[in-house]
């Protein structure tokens, strides 16, 4: 067990430094790129491997106690010490970064982003990867510090140099090329978006270091398990608090907690598919876990006076996630009439973007997150921690689906792929069934339908709320109650308001041309869509299914009889689509690939059996989340 959680942790480095070097002659195959990229399936396959291995030979029975242990002196003047070891809390995390990171290196060797070297690409995944395992595993307060800054670097590089580059034709289009109406960051907007997530990210976890290095030297340990078994005992009161405020604010950022989130919409808008897969999936239950294991129970006094104001900011994050989930979701033209008043309280619109949607989904979910750590009861932190997982599978599935997406139809504006009923729009469920199917199951089981994944931490949160921890006042977690009650409400209508306009597409009189409605030029009106088929103002002109979208529009005359059903190409039909920018036209209404269905069938059916045997979890974390608010007792 302790050879298993040291490969664990050590394996990705060792396999990111391999990656960089030249592949021997018998590995290298006909194409160097592939291969470098079946040596990043390897290695993330390895670690998944021995991750179910280790979690097979996981006690249950003392899930409490800290297993697979290894403590190594490493500097003895500071008394820093590699420490590693799994409990019920961190265990269940580990299996999960491990499955995301191959997850996305099995879907990236098929669909590798343009922007830059695989070798470098598979590199800093397998970096990720090791700082996020490592974070999960470390026992030592200066190493947890280190591991959590280890992700940052690769992260700003995928952002930075793979970000906003995913497109059909599998290369990065020039400024002549680019489709238009793509929604592909410019290289700049990729750059300011990585720059401002390092940033905030970077200036959280000074603040954060100072309280860490403020409890291990009062402590008297950097020991992360000595520390939690002390429970707060050789620390005053205004240590405590000023320790968790420090601490707190470092991992609020990476949680992301309200107000501090706003690097997070830019950062999910700009990365690549598997970068934002990973940076929602993984890098933002670190901020949490960090929360648990940390705060709690190393300055419980602390935790207690600031409390309250976490669980405010954490429900005005669920409000303010769904005002603005909701303000993106709803077309343009009816965002103001519909949201009425509270559109003035949603962010400015410049886009209606649905990687941009699901980011503020996060923070709306990751409230929820918040609000079950700041009762301070074993229900709410164990609900925090249900929610946590819950959140990396299902999101993690929605990015894939919005890649693919991009991919076919060369956008993410939601205006755009609503489009008109059965045209040039997706209308998924009549040109790509299964992945208008998957798109809706991962909506509903975000929005916590009973049966899912997404409903019992949120639930277990809200009851937490209900009964706060003694000393905690039960009027205010009300309010809060009936607040994040409310957020459940707007979740859901977004998210079914998503799907209805990307599934079926918008109602005909929207993107469909007006049914007697005569055109400038006099020509009758038809039922034809307007995306093809449909007249110009100008010259009474027509385009053809056939016609390329770039070509000039060939002259027709204007007639008044009907349009004969003869050699009329079906609007539904591949043929009759106008695709978003201009995709492959055999490529455009693709449905669930093979690679594609191997990379979201490990997470359908993980929602599924979390959702229908919530035990399996939370028989898992309850006993090391009972001994951990207990002071170790």
């Amino acid at each position: 067990m302790q050879l298993l959680l040291a490969a664990i942790v050590v394996l990705p480095l060792l396999g990111a430094v391999a990656a960089l070097l030249p592949a021997p002659p018998g590995l290298r195959g006909r194409d160097p790129e592939q291969a470098v990229l079946r040596h990043g399936v390897t290695v993330t396959g390895l670690v998944l491997v021995l991750s179910v291995a280790l979690a097979i030979g996981f006690d249950y029975d003392r899930a409490e106690k800290m297993q697979a242990t290894t403590d190594v002196r490493w500097i003895p003047a500071l008394d820093i010490r590699v420490h590693l070891g799994i409990d019920g809390i961190s265990l269940p995390l580990l299996v999960m970064t491990a499955l995301l990171t191959f997850l996305c290196a099995l879907y990236s060797y098929f669909r590798m982003p343009p922007g830059g070297s695989p070798m470098a690409f598979v590199a800093l995944l397998l970096v990720l990867e090791a700082g996020t395992l490592a974070t999960f595993a470390v026992l030592d307060l200066i190493l947890f510090f280190l591991a959590f800054e280890m992700v940052l670097i690769p992260m700003y590089f995928l952002i930075a140099r793979w970000g906003g580059q995913e497109n059909t034709a599998g290369a990065t289009p020039t400024a002549a090329q680019a489709p238009a109406g793509s929604d592909a960051p410019a290289g700049s907007d990729r750059e300011r978006a990585a720059w401002r997530f390092i940033l905030y990210t970077l200036l959280g976890s000074v603040v954060m270091l100072l309280g860490l290095l403020l409890i291990g030297l009062k402590g008297g340990t950097f020991d992360m398990v000595a520390l939690a078994s002390d429970n707060g005992a050789g620390l005053s009161h205004s240590t405590q608090v000023i320790a968790v405020l420090a601490i707190g604010v470092g991992l609020a950022v990476k949680a992301p907690m309200w107000p501090l989130h706003s690097w997070l919409p830019d950062a999910h808008t700009a990365a690549p598919t598997v970068g934002s897969v990973l940076l929602a999936g993984v890098l933002l239950k670190m901020g949490t876990y960090g929360l648990v294991r940390i705060a709690l129970p190393m300055a419980p006094d602390g935790a207690h006076t600031l409390a309250p104001y976490l669980a405010a900011f954490a429900v005005v994050g669920i409000l303010y996630g769904s005002l603005a989930c909701l303000a993106l979701a709803l077309p343009t033209s009816d965002r103001g009439d519909r949201l009425g008043p509270a559109a003035a309280l949603t962010p400015a619109r410049p886009k209606a973007d649905l990687k941009r949607l699901i980011a503020y989904s996060s923070v709306g979910h990751m409230g929820f997150v918040l609000l079950g750590i700041a009762t301070l009861t074993p229900t709410g932190v164990n609900g925090a921690l249900f929610a946590n997982i819950a959140h990396g599978l299902i999101t993690g599935l929605l990015f894939f689906l919005v890649g693919a997406l991009k991919e076919r139809f060369g956008s993410t504006d939601l205006d755009q792929l609503a489009g008109g009923a059965r045209a040039s729009g997706a209308a998924l469920y009549g040109r790509a069934p299964r992945l208008g199917g998957l798109l809706a199951f991962g909506a509903v089981a975000s929005l916590g339908l009973p049966g899912l994944a997404g409903f019992w931490g949120e639930m277990l949160a809200m009851f937490g709320a209900y009964e706060p921890a003694d000393g905690l006042s039960r009027p205010a977690y009300l309010t809060f109650l009936a607040l994040a009650g409310l957020g459940t409400l707007l979740t859901a209508a977004y998210l079914l308001i998503v799907v209805r306009r990307v599934c079926m597409g918008e109602p005909a009189g929207g993107a469909l041309a007006a049914v007697g409605a005569p055109a400038p030029d006099g020509t009758p009106p038809t039922a034809v869509p307007a995306a093809v088929g449909a007249p110009t103002a100008a010259s009474g002109t027509t385009r053809t299914a056939e016609t390329p979208p770039d070509a000039a529009p060939t002259a027709t005359a204007p007639t008044d009889a009907a349009p004969s059903d003869t050699g009329s190409p079906d609007p539904a039909s591949p043929a009759a689509v106008a695709t978003v920018g201009n995709p492959r036209r055999d490529d455009a209404i693709a449905d669930v690939r093979g690679h594609e269905l191997a990379a979201w069938t490990p997470l359908v059916v993980l929602t599924v059996l979390a959702g229908l045997w919530p035990a399996a979890l939370l028989g898992l974390t309850d006993p090391a989340v009972q001994h951990l608010l207990g002071g170790g007792s």
